[in-house]
């Protein structure tokens, strides 16, 4: 499920791309490698706190412990704008890939946002039903997804890609040749949905267990992943041309990647990859589905949303209300953005990604700090291991501050509008954490 929300070749064919367009060129797999080592520090604060969380709500569940009740409030609904602001991104991103599918098949020409609506209907249908036939759904889809981004990656480093294959992406001289902290937040954006571990352990077997082994081996392969992943891109075009040949086709509302594999591995393999594509995409607003939904399950059960919303279905055994009420937030807000006429990809997808990106830095922060605070007020708990409790999760607080850093400097690059209007889509998780923060408990 996680590694499903993380969907790797969305993430490369988008974020990827979006990185090395307005970041730094040649230098973006670098912002793959920061995110993932960066992650990997936080989890290690989040997987020694599990055994003491008991239930299922991620990081608001982690915050409530460490921090309280109105900190953990305030995260969750941090959470709701950081995942319904991502997933209506995939929906625009979705909309514009699904119609290009159709058309290059003769199919007819239609608005972005029909097939957006058409795929919101679909995953409202799975998101109702268990997680048994999500999780079905969404491990199809990933396993012939890695394999096509594998295929490609392997032709481009067996022909020696464009000007012989090098290490060039790694260097000072690539990171410094455009703005890095673009490519830091596409790469955050790239790891949404990573805490699912933790989401769904009322559904796992042993979540004691399995939940650390999920979460390292998540952030593990799936960083190693999107930065080999965007460096043979890079390696495909070469250092020096790559960030033109991507702005290229991305003014000309082509895809560079699917352009790579027919270069690399041929016209079939091509319109193979296309496919793919959109069923990666669908993968990835299902996953993002299922977990808001949970996220306002648990709410609903601690009596901040009506109390219906965290009903089980008798049969399903789905938090069925809290899908219905997803599903009816994300048909306002794409019809929203709809009326508006925003590029689906450009300004959509973009400007959601940058909004969910400080919203997860944000929660990532806040759970960095939950851990040694946690552990400070129980000691018993601590059973003398320092490193794990005190020292990386505070390092994680820090290499995770100078990421807000890097992404605020460059925020107005991600979103291509005002510094005004730019300010207010940053500051939306901030109202929400504020909002849930003063926001009185229901009774």
């Amino acid at each position: 499920m996680v590694i499903a929300a993380a969907a790797p070749l969305t993430v490369i064919g988008g974020d990827g791309l979006l990185a090395i367009a307005e970041g730094p060129g040649p230098g973006a797999p670098l912002g793959f490698l920061i995110a993932g080592v960066l992650l990997m520090l936080f989890s290690v604060g989040f997987v020694t706190m599990t055994p003491f969380v008991s239930e299922a709500g991620a990081f608001f569940s982690y915050i409530t412990r460490g921090l309280g009740e109105r900190w953990g409030l305030g995260a969750a609904f941090v959470a709701l704008v950081t995942y319904t602001a991502i997933q209506v991104g995939m929906y625009g991103y979705m909309g514009w890939a699904l119609g290009d599918l159709v058309t290059a098949y003769g199919g007819p020409r239609m608005p972005w946002w029909v097939w957006a609506l058409t795929t919101l209907g679909l995953v409202a249908y799975l998101g109702y039903r268990n997680i048994e036939l999500s999780s079905k759904v969404l491990g199809i889809a990933l396993v012939l997804e890695i394999a096509v981004v594998l295929v490609t990656d392997a032709a481009i480093i067996w022909s020696g890609g464009h000007d012989g294959i090098s290490l060039y992406s790694f260097t000072p001289e690539a990171a410094t040749s455009g703005p890095l902290g673009i490519a830091v937040l596409f790469a955050f954006a790239g790891f949404m949905g990573f805490e699912a571990t933790a989401v769904f352990r009322d559904e796992a077997r042993q979540p004691e267990r399995t939940i650390p082994r999920a979460t390292y081996l998540s952030v593990g392969i799936i960083g190693v992943f999107y930065a080999v992943s965007c460096w043979a891109v890079v390696e495909a075009w070469g250092p020096a041309n790559v960030k033109e040949v991507v702005n290229k086709s991305l003014e000309s509302g082509g895809n560079t990647l699917l352009d790579t594999a027919e270069v690399y591995v041929g016209t079939v393999f091509r319109d193979f990859m296309q496919v793919l594509l959109v069923t990666s995409l669908f993968a990835c607003v299902l996953s993002f589905h299922n977990v808001i939904t949970r996220y306002q399950f648990s709410l609903a059960n601690k009596g901040v949303l009506p109390a219906r919303f965290g009903e089980v279905h008798p049969t399903e055994g789905s938090p069925h209300r809290s899908s219905v009420l997803q599903s009816v937030t994300a048909l306002a807000v794409v019809v929203l953005v709809a009326i508006l006429g925003l590029d689906p990809l450009v300004q959509v997808f973009s400007s959601m990604a940058g909004i969910s990106t400080i919203g997860m830095l944000m929660l990532l922060i806040l759970t960095s700090i939950a851990v040694p605070v946690f552990f400070h007020r129980n000691q018993e708990a601590r059973s003398g291991r320092v490193l794990t409790t005190y020292v990386v999760p505070l390092l994680a607080v820090l290499g995770l501050c100078a990421s807000v850093y890097l992404v605020m400097a460059n925020f107005t690059l991600v979103t291509d509008q005002s510094v005004v209007i730019s300010s207010v889509l940053a500051a939306l998780p901030v109202v929400a954490l504020v909002y849930g923060f003063v926001l009185p408990r229901r009774s």
